[in-house]
């Protein structure tokens, strides 16, 4: 809300006198609190008070505190005037400032970089800040250097020339339109007692939270599933992932770069402080009638730190395993596997491969009533009622290992582990199998065989592997052809050959391609869609664990009874018209 508007509703101010200082502002300029202060409709105090509720944070009184001189001194005279700021108290490396705009980060930056210390903003009337100036700083504009005024004004001529990364999305979305808050999803919860906390996300006349903003909304609105922020020597360069291809969307000037990390570290409750570790994050938000869950993740690189963030859209997810691609052969074993009362399943695939949707899929066709179903998972993605969803906090020694013990003595009948990465989980996890569990879990491997050689190779007994393990699939994403500018597209013999395909099985199949267009953001490809392996393990590959083979005699064992691997599936997709001939080569590898 903004200040006038707060006065007005608590009733220090008429709606005359609001009417009035705005007039003022109009004409002479100056912020609308200033203006009233001068009107004497309110008091400095007054000001100082609800400056303080608007913005969140601690409020000052200069008049009535001493300030040392070397406190003073940290500031240069014309600094301080540019951002309206003054130095009141020095703790160790913080210092404590009085600013009229606790919000701008530009400001905090410089201040943070030139000083070598950590800022700590207050709020103040800029009336009380302007006589704190002319107190603490009478004579600072003579005081500037000829070189130093030189330096500023081609600094400020380079400034102006250089692109502003705010104007390359003027025609965006205002900032308004992206709603952050630890709450923001009470709206999806039908419990009147629990309303949305809509909380502001305004540094309100920050240009970089407008850029922020714009990016992450118009993330939302590609479709993307993560944005990458990477600094760079002369310029911040911003990147979607969309459909699991990068493409450049901006580059902002370097002059950016500390700002738009502070704002998203914000975003992600992280300490702004750290720049030398990685760190993680998180944030929930609303982008219109969107919620989205955010997941910040930070990098120290030579130019500063890179920021990725991944965009979890709830709206876009169908938690339905009909749809998810896979074919009817696979998806009947699938199915089988997942039916069994113990048990483990495994999906395997590299990360963004989709596992964790086709995981939640199959717990939602066995959820029932009559069904303990509990996960463990680092994060949890999305929530499903009827489920016991544990989030993993290895801080604290909760990790997938220990909530699994947990989980066997809560008489589950269904168990999900959000990943196999270690002995000591996949050891519980066969236990819990052998026990008349069912459990269902993910690896990171490129393909069904060589789930079983990862599983051996982090120190799980083959034997005790062949009697528990039910079923692996493995996945990935490929892209799918726009079907608003679909065209037929002749692909050579020579690059079928070249990529192990058979020319004579598609000599009456025509090939499709995108030309792009404004639905697909010319790229030719919108959506994408899985391709499956599943492998059951039947007695003839049970045999092959026990006995310690490899990924290629397990494959050919899988395929001779019937499975269909990757690449298969993607040649299927391919005669339909679904994917590209590049979309199958990029993603797949040449049957053994």
């Amino acid at each position: 809300m903004k200040i006038g508007q707060m006065l007005l509703n608590s009733g220090l101010i008429t709606r005359e006198q609001l009417e009035q200082a705005l007039r003022k502002q109009r004409e002479e300029g100056g912020r609308i609190g200033y203006n009233l202060v001068k009107m004497q409709a309110i008091s400095e105090d007054d000001l100082n008070d609800y400056l303080a509720r608007q913005h969140r944070i601690e409020s000052v009184n200069i008049d009535e505190i001493e300030i040392e001189d070397d406190v003073v001194n940290l500031i240069p005279g014309d600094i301080a005037r540019r951002y309206e700021v003054v130095p009141i108290q020095r703790m160790g490396k913080t210092l404590v400032v009085a600013m009229t705009d606790p919000d701008n980060l530009f400001a905090i930056d410089d201040l943070r970089f030139s000083l070598g210390m950590e800022i700590e903003p207050h709020i103040c009337a800029s009336s009380m800040v302007m006589r704190a100036l002319r107190k603490f700083y009478p004579d600072s504009e003579s005081m500037v250097s000829v070189e130093k005024s030189e330096a500023m004004m081609e600094r400020e001529e380079k400034e102006e020339s250089a692109p502003s990364a705010v104007d390359e999305l003027k025609e965006k979305l205002a900032e308004e339109d992206l709603i952050v808050g630890d709450d923001v999803f009470e709206s999806m919860v039908e419990e009147e007692e629990e309303e949305e906390e809509e909380l502001d996300i305004d540094i309100a006349d920050s240009p970089v939270v407008k850029l922020v903003n714009s990016v992450i909304a118009d993330a939302v609105r590609k479709g993307a599933s993560d944005i990458h922020f990477e600094p760079f020597e002369k310029y911040v360069r911003v990147r979607f992932r969309i459909d699991g291809v990068l493409h450049e969307v901006m580059r902002p000037s370097r002059k950016y770069r500390q700002a738009i990390v502070s704002r998203l570290k914000i975003l992600g409750g992280m300490n702004i402080a750290e720049k030398h570790l990685p760190m993680d994050g998180r944030q929930k938000v609303r982008v219109g009638d969107r919620f989205v869950d955010l997941r910040l993740s930070t990098l120290p690189t030579v130019f500063g730190e890179k920021v990725e963030v991944r965009l979890l859209d709830r709206s876009q997810v169908i938690l339905d395993l009909n749809g998810l691609g896979i074919e009817d052969e696979s998806l009947a074993l699938f199915r089988k596997s997942i039916h069994r009362p113990f048990g483990i399943v495994l999906v395997t695939g590299p990360s963004g491969s989709g596992k964790t949707t086709t995981l939640y899929s199959a717990l939602t066709e066995l959820n029932d009533v009559g069904v303990n179903i509990m996960t463990a998972e680092n994060p949890v993605e999305y929530n499903l009622k009827g489920i016991n969803q544990v989030q993993m906090n290895d801080e604290v020694g909760l990790t997938f290992a220990s909530a699994l013990r947990s989980y066997l003595r809560q008489d589950p009948d269904i168990i999900m582990v959000g990943e196999i990465r270690d002995e000591e989980t996949s050891s519980i996890a066969i236990r819990a199998a052998l026990t008349g569990h069912l459990v269902l879990s993910t690896t990171h491997t490129n393909d069904a065989p060589s789930t079983i050689n990862r599983l051996v190779d982090i120190g799980t007994e083959p034997y005790m592997l062949s009697t528990s393990l039910a079923c692996v699939a493995s996945q990935r994403l490929i892209r799918k052809v726009c079907p608003n500018c679909k065209t037929p597209v002749e692909v050579p013999v020579e690059s079928m050959e070249e990529a192990d395909i058979n020319p004579d099985r598609f000599k009456d199949v025509s090939f499709y391609e995108g030309t792009g267009c404004g639905k697909c953001n010319n790229t030719g490809y919108k959506g994408r869609t899985g391709i499956f392996e599943v492998m059951p393990i039947d007695e003839e590959i049970r045999q092959l664990v026990e006995t310690d083979a490899n990924s290629i005699q397990i494959e050919k064992a899988a395929i001779s009874h019937g499975m269909i691997n990757l690449r298969e599936a993607a040649l299927r997709k391919l005669e339909r018209g679904i994917t590209t001939f590049e979309e199958v080569v990029r993603e797949t590898v040449a049957n053994i």
